[in-house]
């Protein structure tokens, strides 16, 4: 047997001892439930990843709800895109470091988690987006027991994906998934702005 042989044979018994692995684990994954992931960390695509999801749950015709908080752009492309195929709140006032005012951040805050809160109530709603939602618990604008307590007890087939850096424990602790995103290199570093398309 030529060595191209030898390894291509090893290969494929290889992946058909994954694949028995995985099959064992799809059979046995057999619930269907409304899932919370939170994806966090200080790298980029958190909110990427988030609209992704809002894409792939509006090609299945399903509801959607996003809520932005923190930020305040209305010319992202996501927004112009998705926003014409979902229901699309973008209530912020900024970047915190530009505000600097934490009353008028907590009371914005309190007003977005209203919509979030109105959202999270109602089963029409299958895939809920909380865009930087992590900001407001970790810099205490919102009341963190009544978020977890409205997350926790949302309908019971309801996706919800929060985004935002240092989500705090209490909100890993509720989700199912939790993916924490990383920068290994970043082109801001570099002196490169955000780019049209890329970052909004």
């Amino acid at each position: 047997m030529s060595a191209d042989l030898e390894r291509n044979a090893r290969h494929a018994a290889r992946m058909a001892r994954k694949k028995a692995l995985i099959d064992v684990k799809i059979a046995e994954a057999n619930i269907d439930t409304g899932v919370m992931l939170v994806l966090t960390g200080n790298g980029k695509g958190k909110s990427s990843s988030a609209f992704g999801m809002v894409a792939r749950a509006i090609g299945h015709g399903m509801k959607v709800g996003v809520v932005q908080f923190i930020k305040n752009r209305t010319d992202t492309g996501e927004e112009a895109f998705l926003g014409q195929h979902c229901e699309w709140h973008v209530m912020g006032d900024g970047f915190t470091w530009d505000t600097q005012n934490r009353e008028a951040d907590t009371r914005r805050a309190e007003v977005a988690w209203e919509m979030a809160a109105r959202m999270l109530a109602d089963p029409s709603y299958e895939l809920v987006v909380l865009d930087e939602l992590t900001y407001c618990l970790s810099y205490g604008y919102l009341d963190k027991a009544r978020v977890i307590a409205d997350l926790d007890s949302r309908p019971e087939l309801q996706h919800v994906v929060v985004t935002g850096r240092a989500a705090v424990d209490e909100l890993r602790e509720i989700a199912d998934t939790v993916s924490v995103i990383d920068n290994e290199k970043h082109a801001f570093k570099a002196g490169i702005r955000a780019q049209r398309g890329l970052e909004w």
